[in-house]
């Protein structure tokens, strides 16, 4: 069985990133699922961006937590990217959980820090995954492991996996003591004996960001849970060929 594959802020390389349009995209070319990123606005609404600042993907100034939601969706989040992307919103989290309920994909629901974040953000999120019913398809992570040690705490029935760049000795280990049961490294951090542990030890294990067919190919024949790409399209053709 191929490995499935997270389009990473949608399909990021034909569409502004965490946008609508990108996730239309990752879904038109045959994702398994989308990953996106979550920071909350001053009034504490989920919203998805991946920076904890403006000025990269929209047209404001600012830290994100600066903003209501009502401020940050009158922000232009696509002419950066090209102009035909002119208008583009930042979405809140409702809204992209209400478009995957009519879908069969999963969602990788990335928690970010910025200073200001709502204090309840966790439970913000999770009362929103659970009300649309998306429990079963969707995995937390975070860079910020302390979240993920309150996540089992608060909704341990949803999937946790730690975000991490360098290396780590036995990361299956340390995934259970913080409460997770997957792994998300970046794939350079990756090899044969990571999966093979991981695997051992019942952990999901999904790198990031992989665009090159080569290592795409190479991650497959470890036998990696998954794959997380800005160019879904690309990935799925090596995956099934």
């Amino acid at each position: 069985m191929r490995p499935l594959m997270y389009a990473h802020r949608g399909a990021s390389y034909r569409a502004p990133e965490n946008t609508m349009a990108a996730f239309q995209f990752a879904l038109e070319e045959g994702a398994d699922g989308i990953e996106l990123d979550v920071h909350t606005s001053r009034d504490g609404v989920p919203v998805v961006l991946h920076d904890a600042r403006l000025e990269r993907t929209t047209n404001g100034r600012g830290w994100v937590t600066a903003f209501t939601a009502k401020e940050l969706q009158a922000l232009d989040a696509g002419s950066w990217f090209d102009p035909s992307f002119r208008g583009e919103r930042v979405p809140l989290l409702e809204e992209v959980l209400a478009w995957v309920k009519e879908t069969s994909l999963l969602l990788n629901i990335e928690l970010k820090d910025a200073p200001g974040t709502a204090p309840d953000m966790h439970e913000r999120v999770v009362q929103l995954v659970s009300a649309y019913g998306l429990v079963d398809r969707v995995v937390f992570s975070a860079f910020n492991h302390e979240r993920l040690v309150h996540l089992k705490q608060l909704a341990p029935e949803i999937e946790r996996a730690i975000l991490y760049v360098a290396r780590l000795y036995e990361p299956w280990v340390y995934a259970n003591h913080v409460g997770a049961i997957g792994l998300h490294p970046y794939h350079e951090a990756v090899d044969a004996l990571c999966v093979r542990g991981a695997r051992a030890h019942g952990l999901k294990i999904r790198p990031y960001t992989v665009d090159d067919p080569e290592r795409i190919r190479k991650l497959a024949e470890w036998g990696v849970t998954a794959i997380i790409t800005n160019r879904p399209q690309q990935a799925l053709d090596v995956l099934t060929h």
